[in-house]
């Protein structure tokens, strides 16, 4: 059993939104399709930190799940700034009972244990370079993360992996709320998407006051889910 990410996978089945028409896209869902079979076994977990589906509701984004649910292994769902089908976790998760998607599940002010790792997470914020950061909207997203972290504690000392899906770190300027619950809570690695095409040569990937950031979209990983634990 191994653990994987990919962000960003922009599934539009039932939705008029080709993401082929960007550069590096060209038959995306193929790709992703083959390389995902390629790599993840049906006992292996993948988080997808959001972008998942274009669906505007969970009923448009049905389809994206049926896709999703015919790949091997078990997803995680999270949500980014493009999942306008997203609601609250409860009906999420009925929408997906109701449906036989028992492959998907939902990380959400939660913490998922998966293949020995306690997996947290949150959308995040980003920031325009050289602007202030709205400090309502990031304390509310660190509150996220905090809850998400914190709920971890039922699965005991496992390493706990966070993943966002906007970078904490972007150009060198960080948001420092969220790398202080990281070092509170003892998260060592965390993984982000949101970065596409040229934006992928200013994200930043090393240590960063002790936690390693690594970024995760699907184009920047040629559509291949990584393989992380």
């Amino acid at each position: 059993m191994a653990l994987f990410v990919i962000g960003d996978t922009h599934l539009s089945l039932s939705v008029d939104k080709p993401m082929d028409i960007f550069g590096g896209w060209k038959n995306y869902m193929q790709r992703l399709e083959e390389n995902w079979k390629a790599v993840v076994g049906p006992e292996d977990t993948v988080v997808i930190p959001g972008d998942v589906s274009w669906g505007m509701s969970l009923e448009e984004a049905k389809a994206d799940f049926a896709f999703l649910q015919a790949l091997p292994g078990k997803k995680i769902l999270m949500k980014g700034n493009h999942d306008y089908w997203w609601t609250t976790r409860s009906k999420m998760e009925a929408f997906l009972e109701e449906n036989g998607f028992s492959t998907l599940s939902i990380l959400h002010n939660n913490c998922i244990s998966a293949e020995g790792f306690s997996l947290c997470g949150s959308r995040g914020w980003m920031f325009e370079q050289g602007q202030a950061h709205d400090k309502k909207i990031i304390s509310r997203e660190a509150g996220r993360i905090r809850a998400s972290l914190q709920d971890a504690g039922r699965f005991g000392d496992q390493e706990k992996i966070l993943f966002l899906h906007y970078p904490p770190v972007f150009l060198q300027d960080s948001i420092p709320e969220f790398l202080e619950v990281m070092q509170e809570f003892g998260v060592r690695r965390c993984y982000y998407g949101h970065i596409h095409a040229q934006g992928c040569r200013h994200a930043f990937q090393g240590d960063w006051q002790g936690v390693h950031l690594e970024m995760v979209s699907s184009d920047f990983l040629g559509f291949c889910p990584k393989k992380i634990g």
